[in-house]
């Protein structure tokens, strides 16, 4: 019934975003049920399930959900970086070209990047940090690690065309990955964490990748206080399974390989406004990105069913981080370095 509406395009934003809203207090409702109790044994249960099992469950779902369309069809979404992330909104900024290049910016100093570093940039979608790297410090070699082979083209294209010769991009499944030991300067990981499972293991990993003195840096969008699963929801079922809702502390329940040094909290409202960008850019080339869906070879009803379910990512999510003044859902960043 909802492919229905939306393909048809005859269920009006005006519902789609109460709908929305509801679900955001729904979400806090149902995660807090039951008193701090049931909370701690949730919490407990959903550790357990953290430091067991692989890395990721279905990498194969992130491709399929996110990263196989065609490179043009989020290019018409994404600003001109292609940074399929929060971007940041200061006071002033007015366009998403801008919001990019400062949260672009305020990554790299809060990871404390120099030039010269031996970069590792774990999940780099479409290369929007591997390529800013690339560029504003070209003395740095810098590898770019994504599960999808459309994204590495892409990025390696670009790199051509602004002649980097400091990047490397490899496909790989993050569960095989095995870089050298003692390797990098920097991992930095930006909205990665969120689609893996088992946290304890990756960062056990990346601590044997990292120089004695490196440091790990993770942007994971986040709620303040309830972390949660993404599970029986239609986002579930089509741009997050098996996906995680993290809340801004739990990274601290992860320091047995690599200790906490410093975090930072980016208010909802800098994703919510990043996710407006978006749908406008989405909403003024409608046309455009159906025939780019309709040319892997869906019908044009199928195209529009999945356009309708795109825009309704977009506009539920912007909602979401825009709830309670963008005080809930939050973006949150973490540095890490190793013990001793």
């Amino acid at each position: 019934m909802l492919d229905a509406g939306l393909g048809r395009g005859i269920v009006p934003d005006a519902a789609l975003r109460i709908g929305s809203r509801y679900g955001a207090h729904w979400r806090e409702r149902h995660e807090s049920r039951g008193g701090v109790e049931e909370q701690e044994a949730r919490l407990k249960a959903l550790l357990h399930r953290m430091t067991t099992g692989p890395i990721a469950e279905v990498p194969e779902k992130a491709n399929e959900q996110h990263y196989e369309l065609p490179a043009e069809f989020l290019g018409i979404v994404l600003g001109p970086r292609r940074k399929y992330s929060g971007c940041l909104w200061e006071p002033g900024t007015t366009t998403l070209r801008q919001a990019e290049e400062d949260m672009l910016d305020l990554t790299c100093k809060r990871a404390g990047v120099r030039d010269g570093m031996r970069i590792l940039d774990l999940g780099c979608g479409w290369g929007s940090l591997s390529l800013w790297l690339a560029e504003r410090y070209p003395n740095a070699r810098i590898t770019g690690v994504s599960n999808s082979h459309g994204q590495r083209e892409w990025i390696e294209a670009q790199a051509r065309e602004r002649g980097f010769t400091n990047l490397e991009i490899i496909t790989a499944d993050v569960n095989d990955f095995a870089p050298q030991a003692g390797e990098f300067d920097r991992v930095m990981s930006i909205e990665m964490f969120e689609h893996m499972r088992n946290w304890q293991e990756l960062i056990r990993r990346i601590s044997t990748w990292l120089k004695d003195d490196g440091k790990l840096f993770v942007h994971v969008f986040s709620h303040r206080t309830l972390p949660y699963l993404f599970e029986s929801t239609w986002a579930a079922e089509r741009f997050f399974t098996a996906g995680l809702m993290p809340s801004h502390d739990l990274m601290t329940r992860f320091q047995r390989d690599l200790q906490l040094e410093d975090r930072w909290v980016v208010n909802g409202t800098h994703y919510a406004k990043t996710l407006v960008a978006w749908l406008a850019q989405l909403d003024a080339r409608a046309e455009e990105a159906l025939a780019l869906l309709q040319s892997q070879g869906r019908t044009r009803r199928q195209a529009q069913v999945l356009l309708g379910g795109w825009r309704l990512f977009l506009l539920s999510t912007d909602e979401i981080w825009r709830y309670q003044q963008g005080d809930r859902w939050l973006v949150s960043h973490y540095l890490l370095g190793k013990r001793g």
